[in-house]
């Protein structure tokens, strides 16, 4: 226990039992959280419970710098105030909680639907009223900037070329953006309840699709949880493999970005090269388990497919002839004055906003916060190969794409070690029953930032809850933020910048 038995404090990959979290009235709560946010610590997740005898609140605080997560417990009525007006980062968290379970936060200064699915207790909304309508996807009420010469323009859910469906609607004056507002929830598939009372047969598929671009990232924050709760550990072969698959995703969404926001700018040599660099990557992640998504690769106990000397010579072989191509294409992009004045200055997030809003991954470390599970929670491979995180201070779309410059040259170097040093052991151990009536957190720096799995589970070991937090849950917000006094002409620009997930917000 910690900070007067308000909290207890957990690591990544590790669990309790629930009967060890303090059940708090809500005001200690809130003042035990309060004081962690207070002392610098952030939100990871906030998430609700249905138990036995009310609606419980659950917060799971990291403490990056201490390298632990505080867990924080308590039971609400059919109202509960709001913490949002002293704590944002908890915006999004608190409408989440109303829409799933049909109670109100009040004083909420932004209480809107967040993926506008029906409340999971029947017969409630998402304002604690009795309804049995579900809500239509996009269809609230905005907020409006009135005045001469203000206008409002009005973009999706159906967007030009392959892309997710989310609606955005901007107040601008002239060209400038005074306020965007992003409402999305047109991807919701109802992941968290599809996992309740699992692990199944289709939970691994379940949790490979949460964003289907982040599937290993995704896999591998699952199987922590799992093993937690099983109390097993896969071997040393197994992490590496797994690391090695994390960091080929994250070079392929990285490389792939960069190619975007060429294409944004009309920079087409980069553009170009990219996108079938991108895919050179992809192939690497299809070589070991024949998915360019990483499918069936990672799975609780260890991995589902083996990397044998002779593929990763070939992998290694792969990656020198990406990584020269990679350097070319990229400094080429960087190297350009066209390209540099079209993302300096653009789309600025500053460290203060980035920090009250809870920024984590590429959004957060191009405002010059220090946060990447990597360093601060490392499980795996990461405990003997991680010992910094690039961060850039500019906070606009200049420093996001830089980061990711500078994050591939690094995962190059990842991938290579990891390669050149392949320990024996077995690929899977058996996982068993998962611990009864208990909790376990899970952290994964996947290539957009900090995922968050937290599996609870029932006195027959089976999921009561399953939670996860995608790094856009917490980064949405940014990209609004990002857009006000911005020309609207910037938004594909600084949309790219950020990359975030609609599938990954709205599970």
């Amino acid at each position: 226990m910690s900070k007067g038995n308000l909290s207890t404090a957990v690591k990544n990959g590790a669990g309790c039992l629930l009967a060890e979290v303090p059940l708090l009235g809500y005001g200690e709560y809130a003042e035990g959280l309060l004081a962690e946010v207070s002392a610098g610590n952030r939100v990871a997740a906030c998430f609700g419970h249905a138990g036995e005898e009310g609606l419980e609140i659950f917060a799971v605080v990291a403490r990056d710098w201490q390298g632990d997560l505080a867990l924080l417990r308590t039971r609400i009525g059919e109202r509960f105030a709001s913490l949002t007006p002293r704590c944002p980062q908890l915006q999004v968290f608190e409408r989440e909680i109303a829409e799933q379970f049909g109670v109100v936060p009040e004083g909420h200064p932004w209480f809107k639907p967040v993926r506008f699915h029906q409340s999971w207790r029947e017969g409630k909304d998402a304002w604690g009223r009795k309804s049995n309508r579900h809500p239509v996807p996009g269809k609230m009420d905005f907020y409006r900037v009135e005045g001469e010469e203000v206008h409002e323009v009005a973009v999706g859910p159906v967007h030009a070329g392959v892309i997710e469906p989310g609606h955005f609607r901007f107040q601008c004056h002239g060209e400038r953006v005074m306020h965007l507002e992003v409402s999305l929830g047109y991807q919701h598939r109802g992941v968290e309840r599809l996992l309740a009372a699992g692990p199944h047969a289709t939970t691994s598929h379940q949790v490979e699709t949460a964003a289907g671009d982040t599937t290993i990232g995704h896999m591998i924050a699952y199987c922590q949880a799992v093993e937690a709760l099983a109390g097993v550990a896969p071997s040393p072969r197994a992490d590496r493999i797994r690391s090695i698959a994390l960091e080929l995703e994250r070079l392929a969404n990285h490389v792939g970005d960069l190619g975007a926001l060429a294409g944004d700018v009309g920079f087409l040599p980069t553009a170009s090269f990219c996108g079938r660099l991108r895919g050179d990557f992809l192939n690497m992640s299809a070589a070991l388990c024949g998915s360019r998504f990483g499918r069936g690769l990672v799975r609780p106990g260890g991995c589902g497919f083996d990397l044998d000397p002779a593929l990763a010579g070939d992998l290694r072989g792969r990656l020198e002839t990406a990584a020269r191509e990679v350097r070319g294409a990229v400094n080429l992009f960087f190297d350009s004055p066209s390209v540099l004045s079209r993302l300096e200055g653009t789309g600025k997030v500053t460290a203060e906003v980035a920090e009250e809003l809870g920024l984590v991954g590429v959004a957060a470390k191009a405002s010059a916060l220090v946060r990447d599970s990597r360093l601060h929670h490392p499980q795996g491979a990461y405990r003997d190969s991680f010992d910094s995180v690039i961060i850039e201070d500019g906070g606009d779309v200049f420093a996001r794409a830089h980061v990711r410059r500078r994050e591939i040259t690094a995962s190059l170097d990842i991938v290579r070690e990891l390669l050149s040093r392949l320990p024996g052991g077995e690929l899977r151990v058996p996982v068993g029953p998962l611990r009864p009536s208990a909790l376990a957190v899970s952290l994964a720096e996947g290539w957009r930032g900090e995922i968050v799995h937290v599996a609870m589970t029932d006195e027959t070991g089976r999921f009561s809850r399953y939670k996860i937090v995608d790094p856009s849950f917490h980064n949405w917000s940014g990209l609004a933020m990002a857009l006000r006094n911005e020309q609207i002409s910037d938004f594909p620009l600084c949309n790219k910048s950020f990359n975030l997930s609609y599938c990954g917000f709205d599970l």
